[in-house]
C-alpha cells in the first residue's frame, strides 16, 4: 500500500511560524536557532520508513517578506524498495518572499538497492530573497549498489528561471552514470547553492573547491558548488569548507 503525504511550514517574521503541519511519515518540530529569535528553526522528523515504491510525499515550505527560516532533518531519508516495483516522489516546493531568507539543509537522502525515486525540488525566490540549499545524495548504504535516483532542481528569482538542472544515477540512468567523466568511482555527490542580493561587484571566478568539487557563479547574484566523494562524511566536509568560502557573514541557523 502506497502513501501519500504533504508538511507545510509558513514562516512570519519575528520567529513566528502561523503555520507547522505534518502528516505520515514528515513529522514537524520547532527547535531552538542558534541565531536568535527573530530566525525560526524547523527540523523534519522521520517518523516511520520513507519513501517507499509508490509514495507520495511533499514538503511545502513559504517565508513571507522579512522572514528568515532554516529547515534541517533529525535523519538522512533513505529510500527504499516497496512490495511492488512502483517508483516513489518526493516534491519538495520552497517561496522565499522580499527581504527574507531561507536555509535549506536536509540531511542525506541515501538511495538504496532495489529503490526507484523521482525527486523535485523547485524554488521561487523574490528579487530580494535570499537562499542556502543543500542537496546530498549516498548511492547505496554501505557495502551496497545504488537504487535509481533522478532527481531536477529549478530555481527562479523574481520569476525568471536562475538554475535548472537534472541528475540521474543506478539502473535505467543514462549510460556514463558511473563513470570518470561523472562520479569517477565516489558513491556521494551533492551540490550547494547560495542565492544573495548584489553580489554583482563582488562575483567569484569559477574554480575548483579540492579535487572533487568546483565552483561556478550564476549570473552574479548566486554561487552554485558541486562535488562528488567517497561517502557522505566526506562530502559534508567538502560542502561545509565551499559554505565558509562563499557565504561569509550568513549565521548558520
Amino acid at each position: 500500500m502506497s502513501l501519500t503525504a504533504t508538511a507545510r511550514v509558513v514562516a512570519a517574521p519575528g520567529g513566528r511560524l502561523p503555520v507547522l503541519a505534518g502528516e505520515g511519515p514528515l513529522a514537524l518540530r520547532r527547535t531552538r536557532s542558534a541565531d536568535g529569535p527573530d530566525r525560526s528553526r524547523v527540523t523534519v522528523v522521520g517518523a516511520m520508513s520513507a519513501p517507499l515504491g509508490g509514495d507520495r510525499l511533499a514538503v511545502e515550505v513559504e517565508v513571507l517578506e522579512g522572514a528568515a527560516l532554516t529547515v534541517d532533518a533529525a535523519a538522512a531519508t533513505v529510500a527504499l524498495p516497496g512490495r511492488l516495483a512502483r517508483r516513489a516522489h518526493y516534491d519538495v516546493r520552497l517561496t522565499v518572499g522580499q527581504d527574507a531568507e531561507l536555509h535549506w539543509l536536509p540531511e542525506q537522502l541515501i538511495s538504496a538497492r532495489g529503490s526507484d525515486l523521482r525527486m523535485t525540488t523547485t524554488v521561487d525566490l523574490a528579487p530580494s530573497a535570499r537562499l542556502v540549499l543543500r542537496e546530498e545524495q549516498v548511492l547505496g548504504r554501505h557495502g551496497e549498489e545504488t537504487g535509481t535516483l533522478f532527481t531536477r532542481l529549478t530555481v527562479r528569482r523574481a520569476g525568471r528561471p536562475l538554475l535548472d538542472q537534472e541528475l540521474a544515477y543506478g539502473p535505467g540512468a543514462p549510460g556514463g552514470w558511473d563513470g570518470g567523466a561523472v562520479l569517477g568511482g565516489h558513491r556521494a555527490t551533492g551540490q550547494l547553492l547560495v542565492v544573495r542580493e548584489g553580489t554583482a561587484h563582488s562575483e567569484p571566478r569559477p574554480r575548483l573547491l579540492g579535487e572533487t568539487a568546483v565552483l561556478t557563479p550564476l549570473g552574479g547574484e548566486a554561487v552554485l558548488v558541486t562535488a562528488v566523494a567517497p561517502d557522505a562524511r566526506a562530502l559534508r566536509q567538502v560542502l561545509d569548507v565551499a559554505l565558509s568560502d562563499v557565504k561569509d557573514g550568513v549565521p548558520s541557523g
